[in-house]
């Protein structure tokens, strides 16, 4: 056998053998890599980033509670006894009627408060003070008149009569929105409605 033909053999041996090599060195390797299509389907999705907010835009300023005024820093509970505070109704004007349930002029307005007080339960609340009675009798008289749609305070005990010096009934007592008292006394039908539309006004 000739030399060329020796050297011509091994050479085919050893492309034969780099070739099995290769075979193998493929059935026993990781697996092939996804497409990146796939990856980037499989990867959470950025968070959109939105366009920036505008500079010199002033942020948007909190409701300040307005200020309780000393004639309204009490609380009481009504006659169906609920809590109610008074300070809930800083910043607007007030009416406060002393009644009590024995009373024939407190009867005669009863009308008047229970027609107006709805309508401006909003702007000028009205808040009865029942006082110089029994609780029952209070009940009756609220029911009779159909005034349970507005706060009635049960003040047996005085203690809201006695704070703003109220001696006799029917009193009306009108706090503006400062928190002043600016009248205090009788009021027939005709001027308790004339006086809460102009403090609605």
């Amino acid at each position: 056998m000739s030399r060329r033909t020796t050297v011509a053999r091994r050479a085919t041996a050893a492309v034969a053998v780099a070739a099995l090599l290769g075979v193998a060195s493929c059935a026993v390797g990781p697996e092939p890599a996804p497409p990146v299509s796939a990856v980037a389907a499989a990867s959470p999705a950025a968070p959109t980033i939105g366009p920036a907010a505008p500079t010199g835009t002033p942020a948007a300023t909190p409701a300040v509670p307005a200020r309780v005024p000393e004639t309204l820093k009490f609380t009481a509970k009504t006659l169906d006894g609920t809590r109610f505070s008074a300070a809930e109704l800083a910043g607007k004007p007030v009416v406060l009627w002393f009644w009590a349930p024995w009373c024939a002029t407190c009867a005669s307005q009863a009308w008047t408060v229970a027609e107006i007080a709805p309508k401006y339960r909003d702007t000028v609340p009205i808040v009865g003070v029942a006082g110089l009675g029994e609780q029952q009798a209070m009940k009756e008289f609220v029911t009779e008149f159909d005034l349970a749609g507005t706060p009635q305070l049960d003040d047996r005990a005085g203690a809201l009569w006695r704070r703003f010096e109220v001696v006799e009934q029917s009193t009306f007592l009108i706090i503006d929105r400062d928190g002043r008292v600016v009248h205090q006394g009788f009021l027939d039908g005709e001027s308790l409605s004339r006086r809460v539309a102009a403090l609605a006004g």
